[in-house]
């Protein structure tokens, strides 16, 4: 079934067809949910409430573009909404550098351990870090978003990249062989 005919099918709360989207978009859509989630169950509760947000919300797609990134930004908006209510962002030192270089060897590092950093950053930090990283909004994008200012936006991804870095230079410590 095209994707057209399943999106339409879901309007008219076909089960059937509300399941063949959820399996074809589920693998993705649980990817950004990671992202965003501070763990693996949180984000698996995400994909589901995001799934449900999704399809009381189908009818108002507009055709305009994927519905793959449509349907990406439902849950982001879902997972951010969930941390507008909370005071998690402030500012912080605002001297840290716009980029920040990381040496390593990258065999040392998995996706698991890269995964599992992210996941562990405040919430503040992790969010900004995920969208103007991984999702490429832009800071103006990040601070209407999450409702804070361009330069909170900016400290927070610089702390979270500071704090990133540091964890991947320790993991590299760790993993270098000892000589004696």
């Amino acid at each position: 079934m095209l994707i057209e005919q399943l999106i339409h099918e879901c309007t008219t709360d076909n089960t059937k067809a509300k399941e063949q989207l959820y399996r074809l978009l589920s693998p993705k859509l649980f990817a950004v949910c990671l992202k965003y989630s501070r763990s693996y169950e949180e984000a698996q509760d995400n994909l589901q409430e995001g799934f449900l947000l999704l399809f009381d919300k189908i009818h108002q797609f507009k055709h305009k573009g994927s519905f793959e990134g449509w349907a990406k930004r439902v849950v982001i908006n879902y997972i951010l909404q969930q941390y507008r209510s909370q005071s998690i962002f402030e500012i912080v030192s605002e001297n840290f550098p716009e980029e920040v270089e990381v040496e390593s060897e990258e065999e040392n590092i998995t996706l698991d351990f890269l995964t599992r950093i992210i996941q562990e950053l405040p919430d503040r930090y992790r969010l900004v870090f995920n969208l103007y990283v991984m999702d490429d909004y832009s800071h103006k994008e990040i601070a209407e978003m999450l409702n804070i200012n361009i330069g909170t936006s900016k400290s927070n991804l610089a702390r979270a990249k500071a704090i990133l870095k540091e964890k991947i230079e320790l993991n590299n410590q760790m993993s270098i062989p000892k000589t004696k």
